[in-house]
């Protein structure tokens, strides 16, 4: 028996358990959407409106918030985590695992302290109405640092389950429970309450997740006295905290301009297009989640062949959903629309424009992941900076003269840019072809004889 015939079957292994845990996440992240918006509609049922709107106004700031506060380490422990394993650097390993969850708790704590010596000082001189609300519930800031890291830990150790159902299904169940149980005790339902109600449930599922993940970890990996590369971790995690600062400003930066240039009513109307244009990538965002540890794995491993293979195979996950999706709102744009009212439909052309950048990324793949996967994030960090930049000046340009047409151009100009590039960095230093249509256009690739080089 040669070593190519024992290689088939491994790499055939290797994409039935990715196509298998691609389904568990797809079905967990639909049940999330349909729990979230049943557990919406009953929470602003039993709040009223103003109330509703402070408990969102509460959570938002301390999802966002997470995000710096994380300091970038959910990433880093991505791709490190898959590295030590395919090594066997046990210590490094346990080092990582121990570091990335006290800075996460301790970056979640620092920023929670400082936002809430900001909302004192406004509460004290200015009557800030989110003062009290925002004071407690600071205290979701660092159990939601948490949640990304062990979330993305779970998910590095092959537990799809454990990443995603503890703060995508239970969480939210626990919130409805602890709401419809207040309420049914005659209390009238404010934002205070229901934000210590969703701070005691985050805190349960935050523990158990956690010590769940601490059994998986010390049934899995070998006993190591902890090592800790702390400058190398940090030097990594701050590179990739500011591309997805860069990221996250790219993805808001229309909506904000919209309002500066056109006000809060075009705004509004426009952000229904952007919301609505991204459930075209829906399907690539989740499957990033589940190949990621799978690139570093591969790529550590020298097994580039099949990393395409795997990254083909995605790329028809992400494709076919995608494909149906911008049809669909293609043709259906008006309907959708105008479930958010009748002014919405103006941004009839705004979204299908936005669907063909968003189509555009998906079918450009996961190119942003794997160079961060490869450690090639360093790279890709000038090419999402340069991109801000390019979309900052074009929506001041096309904004003033066109609107929000203008800004749906824009966007889509950029989203188009940064994918070409990102692709041709791929190619460049991962050597592989990260575009569906090399699947199309090359069956070669599907060839045993491709696989086995």
């Amino acid at each position: 028996m040669t070593e190519s015939s024992l290689y088939q079957p491994e790499k055939n292994i290797l994409l039935e358990a990715f196509s298998k845990d691609a389904t568990i996440a797809l079905s967990i992240q639909v049940c999330n959407i349909l729990i979230t918006y049943l557990v919406q509609i009953c929470l602003a049922q039993w709040m009223g409106q103003t109330e509703y709107g402070i408990y969102e106004y509460v959570n938002s700031w301390a999802l966002l918030l997470a995000i710096p506060a994380c300091l970038g380490l959910p990433r880093t422990s991505v791709r490190l985590i898959s590295e030590y394993k395919v090594k066997q650097d046990w210590g490094r390993l346990r080092g990582i695992l121990r570091l990335s969850w006290f800075l996460s708790l301790l970056g979640g704590t620092f920023l929670a302290l400082i936002v809430v010596a900001i909302v004192w000082y406004l509460s004290v001189n200015y009557n800030f109405v989110y003062g009290i609300p925002m004071l407690v519930g600071m205290l979701l800031l660092p159990l939601q640092s948490l949640v990304h890291l062990q979330m993305e830990t779970a998910r590095t150790m092959a537990t799809i389950t454990l990443a995603f159902i503890p703060s995508e299904i239970i969480w939210p169940i626990l919130v409805f429970c602890g709401g419809y149980f207040l309420s049914k005790q005659g209390y009238f339902l404010t934002s205070l309450p229901m934000i210590c109600v969703a701070i005691t449930t985050l805190f349960i599922v935050v523990i158990v997740q956690f010590w769940l993940l601490h059994q998986k970890v010390n049934n899995e990996i070998e006993p190591a006295t902890p090592i800790y590369s702390t400058q190398e971790w940090l030097g990594i995690s701050v590179t990739l905290l500011l591309q997805q600062a860069f990221f996250t400003i790219l993805e808001q930066s229309d909506i904000l301009m919209v309002g500066s240039f056109l006000g809060p009513a075009q705004a509004g109307i426009y952000s229904a297009a952007v919301r609505t244009g991204h459930w075209i990538i829906i399907v690539l965002v989740i499957l990033n989640k589940i190949s990621a540890p799978r690139f570093a794995t591969l790529y550590v491993e020298g097994d580039i062949p099949g990393l395409q293979k795997l990254v083909t195979t995605a790329n028809y996950w992400i494709f076919w959903p995608s494909l149906l999706i911008s049809v669909c709102l293609m043709f259906f744009t008006q309907p959708i629309l105008s479930i958010f009212g009748p002014d919405f439909v103006d941004a009839n052309l705004s979204l299908k424009i936005l669907v063909i950048g968003r189509l555009f990324d998906a079918l450009c793949g996961s190119v942003g992941c794997l160079m961060v996967m490869t450690g090639h994030h360093k790279k890709s960090l000038p090419v999402i900076g340069y991109c801000l930049i390019i979309n900052l000046v074009l929506h001041t340009i096309a904004i003033p003269t066109l609107g929000m047409i203008g800004s749906a151009i824009a966007t889509s100009v950029t989203m188009i840019i940064s994918n070409v590039w990102l692709s041709f960095l791929v190619v460049k230093h991962i050597k592989i072809n990260p575009s569906i249509f090399i699947g199309f256009f090359n069956p070669a690739l599907e060839s045993d004889k491709t696989l086995n080089g």
